[in-house]
């Protein structure tokens, strides 16, 4: 262990932590890196002072322009830029009214709008490439009985796809029944791959790259005018929004396929492995590890879920991308990567029937790895606990006990970022609450 981190963690044992704040809210309450976001976006909180303070409140919107969905965008350092004011963190804010807005993560000035489309109501945002793609998806098309027996109107949903630092758009594609199939459900991008879901529960996987050069008819910019299938206009702007300038007309060459019985399939691990339940009921409350590559089971690839509880165990790859999987039933337990599956260390060592896991979150600047576990109490409500432990070796360096009480019936996150335990849960009446914990270093 460098000595600067033996600092860090010594320090963390000798914190006591307490709860310096707590807000309501009628909407939901939202958090990114250091940020606390309420009334839809609109207000803004900082987290790295003592206590949440103000650092913007935007004008009241009206309900076609509340906002729906963000991201929010941080400049790697490696990065230049030829504006100094597009190196500093911005928010992606998608509007009801398919506006998507570049907002100043501090002051919340509006620094761009794009205007997606006036023909397709777009619902959500989420990362391809962290911090480098991002996509904004459509609703799900809703095919009349007409067109379903004639045959016509396969389109399912649209993506448009945008690159970030400076923001410039990739292109729009529409996922057709016609291409992927009639049984294709969603869809979603990562890592540079199209992953196309059916309701045969199967997965397969395209690339974005061959997909964007074999099918993109034309390049868009921003602001400049596009003459496209006989339609003029600005694009990003109203009317004219960003055409469909991607347009699969054939199935691109699957690069992975694979039927799964519950959960889906998760992608990870050095190199590249996959986790699924095979889609037999024989195989029924067992995780398989094998390689993307091949389909090779990985030794020791076989994980049992081994619990007596009605609370399915969890099993997915370590956040901090060292290809690790951590698999929770009553006790967490962290393996090493590759091709063989090694047990490293179990962690939550305490009477399996009193803890029920529910999440573990990790802290990349301090290298912790924190666990959220729920116990009952006298009251019929759960206990919960941020026990944070040394990423590498599995000891146990802090219990934090969360003071409001875990209602199992309703939605729940925490957040740990450096000296900052954040919990946002929904309350009943459907109103939401966020209770901030901060560590202070003990007197001696």
């Amino acid at each position: 262990m460098l000595v600067s981190q033996y600092i860090v963690y010594d320090s963390i044992r000798h914190t006591f932590v307490i709860n310096v704040w707590t807000k309501s809210s009628k909407s939901l309450i939202s958090y990114e890196s250091g940020r606390i976001y309420f009334e839809n976006y609109r207000n803004c909180y900082s987290s790295l002072t003592a206590e949440p303070q103000v650092l913007y409140e935007l004008p009241r919107r009206s309900k076609a322009e509340k906002i729906e969905d963000s991201l929010l965008c941080q400049c790697p350092l490696v990065s230049v830029l030829s504006q100094a004011s597009q190196q500093k963190p911005f928010l992606l804010a998608l509007t009801a009214n398919n506006w998507l807005y570049c907002l100043s993560a501090d002051t919340g000035e509006t620094l761009q709008k794009v205007y997606l489309s006036s023909h397709f109501k777009f619902r959500s945002l989420d990362w391809d490439i962290s911090q480098e793609t991002f996509y904004v998806k459509s609703v799900h098309r809703k095919q009349t009985a007409i067109a379903r027996q004639a045959g016509t109107d396969n389109v399912l949903m649209h993506l448009a796809i945008f690159t970030v630092f400076p923001l410039q758009v990739v292109g729009l594609l529409e996922i057709s029944k016609k291409v992927f199939g009639k049984s294709v459900v969603d869809v979603l991008l990562s890592q540079g791959v199209l992953a196309v879901s059916h309701s045969s529960k199967c997965v397969k996987l395209y690339s974005l790259e061959y997909i964007v050069k074999k099918f993109r008819t034309t390049e868009l910019v921003l602001g400049q005018q596009c003459d496209l299938y006989g339609a003029k206009g600005t694009v990003g702007e109203v009317p004219y929004g960003i055409p469909v300038n991607i347009q699969i007309k054939e199935c691109p060459p699957v690069l992975f396929e694979m039927s799964y019985l519950d959960n889906g399939i998760q992608i990870g691990g050095h190199p590249w492995h996959y986790i699924y339940t095979p889609n037999h009921k024989k195989h029924k409350g067992t995780h398989h590890i094998c390689s993307i590559r091949d389909g090779t089971l990985a030794k020791n690839g076989v994980q049992d879920m081994k619990c007596d509880s009605l609370e399915a165990d969890w099993i997915f790859f370590h956040p901090d991308d060292s290809g690790r999987i951590i698999h929770a039933t009553s006790k967490v337990t962290v393996t090493s990567s590759g091709r063989t599956v090694k047990r490293r260390f179990q962690q939550l060592d305490d009477d399996p029937e009193q803890e029920t896991f529910k999440m573990a979150k990790y802290e990349d600047e301090l290298d912790l790895l924190a666990i959220v576990d729920v116990s009952p109490t006298a009251e019929d409500v759960g206990q919960a606990s941020v026990r944070l432990y040394d990423n590498k070796s599995g000891g146990l360096m802090k219990r934090i006990t969360l003071n409001e009480p875990w209602d199992v019936t309703y939605s729940h996150e925490v957040y740990l970022d450096r000296d900052t335990v954040i919990h946002i849960e929904q309350e009943r009446n459907n109103s939401f609450c966020c209770h901030v914990y901060k560590m202070n270093r003990k007197s001696s």
